[in-house]
């Protein structure tokens, strides 16, 4: 496995990410959109969960296929980003056919950033139309670290942010992935500059420290947020056609990406999930070897993902929470 040209998740043909934030309220919004529907799937381990249209995403369901996927700040008023790039998309001319209607299928998942620091006091939601604005910016390259949905996004002890990364098959299958990171666990050991996601890591895109000499495994982490205030979102996508089902299987196998690079992860107080997105460009030449790489490469991307994103995270007046490089000496 190698990274796609950028190492992000738009290395998989047809797709396009966009950001939109508004540094003032220390929020945003992402939007991966495709240039014609896609194959999307969910699969949800975290206890707090904050969704929109996620229902309609089960195989047994109607719609196999969406428009967009968004991933907001701003706990449930984010949900309303999905109804700005519902609109818009509507106004394209794109959706699910219903007689002489057409209507954009567009589900979404939030996280809580309303305690970041940032001023929170508006008159009217503004995530409508930063969710407009975010699918107007999409395009093959998009920012990470301090940008769209990972704005305001904080972990245990240091800033999140927004990460992507990608990989190529052997097969010519490409992978990745896109996550705003928002956990209550830590993505490094012990305090330390060293991320857990480490041995994933492909040419020093998070710094390329390696793991340390030892770490305390008994170790108990402390609650150092609220019940709600948690939740890690991401998106694993590939341009392998595969069916609503196999898409569910590889969002599944990408949660093991996200509990490498997070300790602890899936617990009780966030709203971890993950969705999966198929483009179906490239057929697959063996079902069975194919789909179980395709998991394994999922769940690595996504690992190297949440690292990326908090490494990469800018320091901004205000913040109530260190970047990784403000912490270590990298800024």
């Amino acid at each position: 496995m190698r990274p796609g040209a950028r190492n992000l998740i738009t290395d998989v043909a047809g797709l396009r990410v966009g950001n939109a934030e508004d540094h003032g309220i220390r929020s945003g919004v992402t939007v991966l959109v495709g240039e014609k529907p896609f194959t999307a799937a969910v699969h949800v381990m975290g206890g707090a969960p904050g969704t929109r249209e996620t229902d309609l995403l089960a195989p047994d369901k109607l719609v196999q296929e969406v428009d967009a996927l968004v991933l907001s700040g701003g706990s449930a008023f984010g949900l309303d980003a999905g109804s700005g790039v519902a609109d818009a998309l509507r106004a394209q001319g794109r959706g699910f056919a219903v007689g002489d209607q057409r209507v954009p299928i567009v589900p979404g998942a939030i996280l809580f950033d309303l305690l970041n620091g940032g001023d929170k006091n508006w008159r009217e939601n503004p995530y409508k139309a930063l969710g407009r604005a975010a699918l107007a910016a999409a395009g093959p390259d998009f920012a990470l670290g301090t940008a769209g949905a990972g704005t305001g996004a904080l972990t245990h002890d240091l800033k999140g942010g927004l990460g992507s990364a990608s990989t190529v098959l052997d097969s010519g299958i490409t992978v990745g992935a896109l996550v705003a990171v928002n956990a209550i666990g830590s993505v490094t050991v012990g305090g330390g500059p060293h991320f857990w996601a480490a041995p994933w890591e492909i040419g020093g895109e998070f710094g390329g420290l390696g793991l340390p000499s030892g770490f305390a495994p008994d170790h108990e982490p402390p609650l150092m947020k609220r019940a709600g205030e948690a939740t890690t979102i991401a998106i694993v996508a590939t341009d392998a056609a595969l069916s609503q089902a196999e898409a569910q299987r590889m969002a599944t196998a990408a949660h093991d990406g996200m509990a490498r690079a997070i300790v602890p992860s899936h617990t009780p107080v966030d709203g971890d999930l993950v969705f999966a997105a198929a483009t179906g460009t490239r057929r697959l030449t063996d079902p069975m070897a194919d789909t179980f790489l395709i998991g394994h490469a999922a769940a690595a991307c996504l690992t190297r993902a949440i690292a990326r994103a908090v490494f990469l995270a800018e320091v901004r007046a205000g913040d109530v929470m260190p970047t990784w490089g403000a912490r270590f000496g990298d800024d």
